[in-house]
Formats: C-alpha cells, structure tokens, sequence
C-alpha cells in the first residue's frame, strides 16, 4: 500500500513550523557539546544536534549554530568560533542528557554554562576552550573556515572543525580496544523535547555490501518480488546475495507458496539468506 502524502511548497511553510518538519524528520541526530572560548577569555557550552562528521583525512567535523528564529540573532557559539577559531566538541551520553538540556539555555553573554549545568571543565591538550571531563569522547578542534547560509531567521552557519586531539574514556572501550556503543550510551536529538537512546531491543547490525554488489531487486524471481509475506525489508536481503543460488535438491520446503515465503522468512529473521534461498528455489 503507497503511502498518502500531504505536499506544499517550501515557500508556503512559515519558519517556526519549518524549523519542526525537519528536526521531526531529519532524526534522530547525533548532539556535539560545543565549548568555546570568546576574545576576552569567556568560555561558552552549548549543545547542537546540526552536527556530524565528514571526513577521517582530515578529521573533519561540522555543526552549525543556526540564527534564533524567534529574532534572528546569532549565539555566543558562533561568536565565539569566529573571534577565537578553536572548539572542543564533546560527545553527550545519558548520563548527561539533563545537564546538556540545561546548558541550551539562553543565558547571557559571558555566563559559563559549566557552572551553570555542573559540568566539570578540564584543560585541553592543544587549544584553549576547556573539554567536558563527565563526556565520552571529546574532540579538540581548530576551525578552519564558518560559512554563514543567510542572514534570515533560521539560517545556518556550517563551522568547520579540523580534529587535533581526541580523547576516549576507557570506559567505552570494548575488549579490543574499539568504542563499544552500549558502554557509549549516546544520546541524539529529535524534534521537540524528544530524545533517544540506544538500548539492546533499538540497536541492530546490517552487514554492509562489500565485494561484489547484490544482484538486486530486479533479479529476484517474480514469485519471490510479489510475495504477499516477505517485506521489503526481506526482499532487499536476498537481493544483497552476489548471485542468484543454483536450484537445491534435496531442501524440505513446503509446497504452499505462502507457507513457504513464511518458512523462508524464519530464515531470514534469524539472519540465515542462504537457507532462506535454498528454501524458496527447493
């Protein structure tokens, strides 16, 4: 069944309401803990969920303290990154999610949101801005270029960060010395006062398409692309395989073709596109 849509024009939606279809849309996004300093030493803390990574050579991260939309004025990060090009982006777990809300206050020019949302500052390593010791993973950054996307209310302003130094707690290392994403406990933004978590039942793994590409949905036999049990979902993991399976002998398969999708599909819930295959060619 195709989903119905309800469909404007861009320049028919008004900002605020704008600003909502996409942070409710575009989630959930990862949150940088931004700190930084002013020209006369103030330093600043503010959350940003505009934020990823775009880059490993150079280590590149970008977020952006987009103009308030309430009254177009800018933040104290933006500020900040331009009079004094350095920021340490701090990774935000659970166990900081309330104090983080807190710190998105808009207090006035000068206030230090550590003190203000009991955040410990510790000196970086390379730059000025002081990092979160409470914070997983911390990046300590230069700045390389901020371009401004307008000068209307809710416009961004991408900074571009080159990392120089990175800090892992080693309470987030799993046995091999990689960031284990259950001990991380990130927290990411989504639209209004939503949140999320990763937990055991959020948190799956989808093997990537290395080598050779799948074969695609449109070598799927025709039975198995209009089966009425296997969902799009199903589909797409039998058509990552290389190649189409040779027919099998011999593979117990139920006659019914609805009992057999269903069958194939048991298969590929538990992760098994090769029986599940075998199945459906028996």
């Amino acid at each position: 069944m195709m989903n119905e849509f309800v469909s404007r024009a861009i320049e028919d939606i008004e900002i605020r309401e704008l600003f909502g279809i996409l942070t409710g849309a575009v989630a959930p996004r990862p949150i940088a803990m931004a700190s930084t300093i002013s020209k006369d030493g103030s330093v600043n803390l503010s959350p940003f969920s505009f934020f990823n990574c775009f880059g490993a050579n150079p280590a590149t991260l970008v977020f952006s303290p987009s103009r308030r939309v309430r009254d177009n004025t800018t933040k104290h990060t933006l500020d900040n990154v331009i009079e004094h090009p350095e920021v340490v982006v701090n990774i935000c777990n659970y166990s900081m999610v309330e104090q983080v809300s807190l710190s998105s206050g808009e207090y006035a020019g000068g206030v230090n949101e550590f003190i203000k949302s009991g955040l410990t500052p510790i000196s970086s390593n390379i730059i000025k801005p002081p990092r979160i010791a409470e914070a997983p993973v911390s990046f300590e950054c230069k700045v390389k270029d901020v371009i401004a996307l307008g000068d209307q209310r809710g416009a961004g302003n991408l900074v571009i960060s080159e990392i120089v130094y990175v800090h892992i707690s080693k309470d987030v290392l799993n046995s091999s010395g990689k960031i284990d994403p259950f001990k991380l406990d990130p927290i990411s933004r989504l639209g209004g006062n939503w949140y999320g978590r990763i937990t055991a039942d959020s948190l799956f793994e989808v093997d990537k398409p290395l080598g050779k590409p799948g074969i695609g949905f449109d070598a799927l036999p025709k039975e198995v692309l209009q089966s009425e049990i296997l969902s799009a979902n199903d589909l797409a993991k039998l058509a990552s395989v290389s190649e189409l399976p040779a027919i099998t002998e011999g593979i117990e398969s139920e006659n019914n073709i609805e009992q057999k999708h269903t069958q194939a599909k048991a298969c590929l819930l538990s992760g098994d596109v090769d029986q599940a295959w075998k199945i459906l060619l028996a």
